[in-house]
Parts: structure tokens; sequence; C-alpha cells
């Protein structure tokens, strides 16, 4: 595993390369979860993933080792870092790289699709809707969090704040940080008609308890054409990216492994 920062935006913006590629195919390329860290988020399948191909997984503004700065967080500043990255990796110059975004991760998937087409070979983006009408009420409630079954437990609330702590260049910066990411999810809206510019195989994946409701996720898949949708059975949100039984099977066969 190579580690680095890269100058982008104002940013100090943290990534991994795992893997050597050597199978030919394009670089594969993680955005966590919001308030995720790279292992919070795909601890569980990144090893599986690496094998055979090279991985580039990176940590947004204000997540885990990427201070955050003054700036306002949106999915298009967001997918103009991704886009940054990628250039200081040599991947604007050469060949497109595939993008697997999970929550707020995968609406900064669904922007870089519609802003850098050139740069998204496949797309995959996991456990995010298209506008707020496509989320369950009690998500939208925090009056109603602690008796959600949809809702990250305390016990997830408390590994998101110890791993801040663990690696975040301000550890103490916790809670505004947390308080700043609401502020990229209000962002996190697309037409129909934005959906139907994405031109890039995409698979779009979802728990069966997650945030978003099945029917807002079916309506998604075809307002992108072509669009591949998939299941999980007995998952919530915080639970899709745990089930590597179910993701690595899904992830390598729409990538063509």
């Amino acid at each position: 595993m190579n580690t680095g920062y890269a100058a982008v935006n104002g940013l100090k913006m943290y990534y991994e390369v795992h893997g050597d590629g050597t199978a030919g195919q394009p670089p594969l390329v993680l955005l966590p979860g919001g308030v995720l860290t790279i292992e919070l988020s795909f601890g569980a399948v990144l090893p599986a993933l690496a094998t055979g191909r090279q991985v580039i997984v990176t940590e947004l503004q204000g997540h885990g080792r990427t201070a955050d700065i003054d700036r306002d967080m949106s999915m298009t500043a967001f997918a103009g870092d991704v886009a940054g990255l990628l250039g200081h990796l040599g991947v604007a110059q050469g060949e497109q790289a595939d993008v697997f975004g999970f929550s707020l991760g995968g609406g900064v998937a669904l922007q870089l699709a519609l802003d850098y087409p050139e740069l998204v070979g496949r797309l995959i983006v996991a456990s995010v809707g298209y506008n707020s009408d496509g989320t369950h009420p009690e998500i939208m409630d925090p009056a109603q969090w602690a008796t959600s079954t949809r809702m990250p437990t305390a016990e997830d609330f408390e590994q998101m704040r110890a791993a801040y702590q663990r690696v975040a260049p301000d550890p103490g910066h916790f809670d505004e940080f947390r308080a700043h990411t609401g502020q990229a999810a209000g962002s996190m809206s697309w037409t129909p008609a934005e959906l139907g510019r994405i031109g890039a195989p995409t698979l779009l994946i979802f728990g069966d308890h997650d945030f978003i409701k099945l029917e807002h996720a079916v309506g998604m898949s075809e307002l992108i054409s072509g669009a591949q949708l998939a299941v999980l059975p007995g998952a919530t949100h915080m639970d899709v990216l745990r089930r590597a039984d179910l993701m690595i099977p899904l992830i390598r066969g729409f990538l063509g492994r």
C-alpha cells in the first residue's frame, strides 16, 4: 500500500493506493460514506477488491486524515476534488477509472460521472437516492432517530467518533465536522434529466432496510440508462458494506472480473 496527500483545491487530500493492477484493468476509486473513514467504510471489502487490480481510496474534505477547510461542502466541490486527485495520480492523462461510492461518497460518484464523464469508466453507487423524497421520513426527523431501526446505532456513532479521533489532523473537531457534513447532504439532489445524462454503465446497490425507499431505488434505476439494480437482503444502511459475502461477487461481476 502506498499513501500520500495531494494538494487539490485548497485541500491536503489523503489517499491510499492498494494492489498493483497486474490484471490490466482500470483502477477502481473508492469514495467512503459521510463521517466515515476509509476503514469504517471499506474495511470488509477492500482487501478482496485490491486483489489483482489497483484500488485508489480517498477521504473527502474534513473526513478522516483530510483536514477540513473553510469551504462549503457540496457534491460539486467534492467531485472536483476527486477529479483533481485523479489528475495528481495520472489517471486524467491515461485510462478511465471505475468509481464506487457509498452513501455520501455515492453522491460524489454520481456528480463525478456528470461533471467529468471522461474520467469514469464503470460506476457503482450504493445507498444514495437522487432527492430527499426518496428517503424514509424517519431518517429526516432527528426526533425518530433513537427508535429507528434504519439509523446507525449508538455503537456505530461511537465507532465514527473513535475512528475520526484516531486519525484526524484535529481530533477535537469531530462535532463541528459532523455538523458541516449536513451541508453536503443537503446538496445531494439531481433531476431526472441529469440522471438521464449519465453514460457510464451503472450498478445501484441498496439494502432492503436502507435509508432509501425501494420504490425510489427502482425509479432511479429506470432513469439511468441501462442501470442495474441490486437489493441486499437483511441489510440496513450501515450493513451494506459489511456484507462482503454479497458485495464482492456483485462488484466483481459488474466490473468484469
